[in-house]
């Protein structure tokens, strides 16, 4: 069992983790004023000092903490490091991100400090955006100096305040997404003081805010936390950490794609070209701006380059590049520059690309403009930190992944017209097993190309085996050459696939569907997997009823095992009435999906044939 330490916005993050895996666990907060999303959550309120968390922990059975509460919640921390060595359980601390510390404001070990400071400065008006509960801890300062305390609107923040004595006529309440600005102009403080408390704290704009007016910044920095935590940013790295620390708890592993690992291996090989160091792990920053840590399995230098290999984990997806090793070999070309040029060029097992579409140079390497992207910035900032920036002409990167040729033939490569080896891809960073969205991506990819290659038709289908009688079909029935680019497998997103044809104007698709999926579209179903949806024999009975079929023919549905068996079930003349039924329910259901196209859809038999068609 899995207890969160929450109350904060990271807390909600680790529910949202957590919710995925469709299991119970533990969420607590101090107070009960945060209300949360979740379904398996046991909500718990109130603190728990360090032997009743003990105790907790022992009787609840718990495996994993997680520490999601806020970076000055001092006293949990510490309840935790005690707790969690006692009885040997993992510590993830889910933390925020930090801007850099900018040397423009006064930074200040503690409160104490802070005091002194503000005092030597002849700070007199005072706005402190650093919570009710830091009344006590400055009252020194603002028993003798005009202060302002800015609080959350609440009774309970409020009786605290009053509690300590604050004037009340000096309280301003934090609204959510008030204006940090007007704040500053009501009052005019001669400084404000804060604590560094990350994105999620706002810390960002009350900076840019007194920098505005001209205000000085102080700031209470963050308190370090134990070294035996196991600390992540963000929901990926979050989940990454429980399925290592709890393994189970998630019934599938994530992983990581091509183009993080690329951009790891990238990155590791130019700190190694620099700093002639062996690098065992990569920290590289996602596009949703989350930073990971991938482990880099193996080092080497020739010349004046080096070479750093990541292994391509891809969780529990299915994926034919699982396991395979993702090289990049960094060289540089010195030279004044205003800013380097970074060159891919494609190694033993990257693709090159042929074909339009993929929005990637023909006759270059198949590395897309996500990981191009990545490994770019990651890369300049590397060459910056080590004071390179205006000094380096060119960074040369070659990716190579070897056995890539061969894994390229089990792939949707050869009809996106990339030949000799793999893409180096991802959006996001992160392969989720069995991905919907990775599928429905390959989908829009290759309805793409076949529209940059002037495809006005789209033919889909579920897949090689629809595919191949499909194509058998229409050979026949179309003058001109059907290009493998023009067939699309739909695999069970039947309407996510129309309704790219029709974003990207197909004047025409012809859909092939075999009678498994076809009994599922009849009634709606425009996503036919197996987990959202059966065949429903109540509806087919119906169906059949309408078609004018038999009596004895329609109760005999009751008794199938698989929508094939409808094919040996109907005479010949219910045939022709029952399967036209059941393929215009179909097409009504789709063609709303592409308004602007025409849209045809054939019934393929067990045999091949093309049974019906709307």
């Amino acid at each position: 069992m899995i207890l969160i330490l929450g109350g904060t916005t990271e807390g909600r993050k680790a529910v949202q983790v957590v919710e995925s895996a469709g299991k119970p666990y533990y969420y607590s907060t101090v107070g009960s004023e945060q209300t949360i999303d979740a379904v398996h959550a046991i909500r718990l309120t109130g603190g728990m000092e360090e032997e009743e968390m003990e105790q907790f922990c022992r009787e609840k059975e718990i495996s994993l903490l997680v520490d999601a509460a806020h970076p000055f919640a001092i006293r949990l921390h510490r309840t935790l490091a005690k707790v969690s060595s006692r009885l040997q359980i993992p510590v993830v601390r889910l933390e925020r991100q930090y801007p850099a510390r900018d040397k423009r404001l006064v930074w200040c070990t503690d409160y104490a400090a802070a005091i002194d400071r503000m005092r030597a400065d002849g700070i007199c008006n005072l706005l402190a955006l650093t919570g009710v509960k830091t009344i006590a801890k400055l009252r020194p300062y603002w028993e003798q100096t005009p202060c302002w305390f800015r609080i959350l609107d609440r009774e309970e923040s409020l009786s605290l305040a009053e509690s300590e004595g604050f004037p009340r006529e000096r309280l301003v309440f934090f609204h959510e997404g008030e204006d940090e600005k007007g704040l500053l102009e009501r009052l005019h403080p001669d400084a404000i003081l804060t604590k560094e408390s990350g994105e999620s704290g706002y810390f960002r704009e009350k900076v840019e805010a007194a920098e505005a007016f001209g205000i000085p910044v102080y700031v209470i920095q963050r308190p370090l936390l134990p070294d035996s935590f196991t600390f992540v940013q963000g929901v990926e790295g979050l989940r990454k950490a429980i399925e290592r620390l709890a393994p189970g708890f998630f019934p599938l592993r994530s992983g990581f794609t091509t183009g993080a690992c690329a951009t790891a291996a990238a990155k590791a090989a130019l700190v190694a070209l620099l700093s002639r160091t062996e690098q065992t792990v990569s920290c590289i920053t996602l596009p949703s701006g989350e930073k990971i840590t991938l482990p880099v399995a193996a080092t080497e230098w020739a010349d004046n380059t080096a070479m750093c290999t990541v292994i391509k984990d891809s969780g529990d997806d299915p994926d034919v590049t699982n396991g395979c090793s993702v090289i990049a070999r960094i060289e540089l070309q010195a030279g004044q520059s205003p800013a380097p040029v970074i060159l891919f060029r494609g190694g033993e097992g990257v693709g090159t690309v042929t074909l339009p579409g993929l929005g990637l140079e023909i006759g270059g390497p198949a590395i897309n403009a996500t990981p191009r992207r990545l490994m770019t910035g990651e890369l300049t900032a590397v060459l910056e930190e080590n004071g390179l920036s205006g000094k380096i002409k060119e960074v040369v990167v070659t990716i190579s992944v070897p056995g890539g040729k061969e894994l390229a033939a089990r792939t949707f490569n050869p009809k996106l017209g990339i030949v000799g080896g793999i893409s180096i891809i991802g959006t996001s960073g992160i392969v989720r097993p069995f991905s919907n969205d990775a599928f429905i991506a390959s989908i829009r990819k290759e309805a793409e190309v076949a529209k940059a290659i002037g495809c006005s038709r789209l033919i889909i289908n579920s897949g090689a085996k629809s595919e191949r009688f499909l194509k058998a079909y229409l050979a026949e029935r179309f003058s001109e050459e059907l290009p493998p680019q023009m067939f699309v497998h739909y695999g069970n997103f039947i309407g996510e696939t129309l309704k790219i044809a029709a974003e990207l104007q197909f004047d025409e698709v012809i859909m092939g569907i075999m009678i498994g999926k076809a009994v599922k579209l009849a009634e709606g179903a425009l996503d036919t997997h197996s987990k959202k949806v059966v065949m429903n024999k109540a509806f087919l009975k119906g169906l059949a009823g309408e078609a004018g079929c038999q009596p004895e023919s329609v109760q005999k549905i009751d008794s199938l095992t698989l929508a094939r068996e409808l094919w040996e079930l109907f005479s010949e003349a219910e045939q022709q009435r029952f399967f036209p039924l059941l393929l215009q329910k179909c097409w009504e259901h789709c063609a709303p999906l592409l308004p602007d196209g025409k849209l045809s859809v054939l019934l393929i038999s067990e045999s091949g044939e093309i049974a019906f068609q709307s």
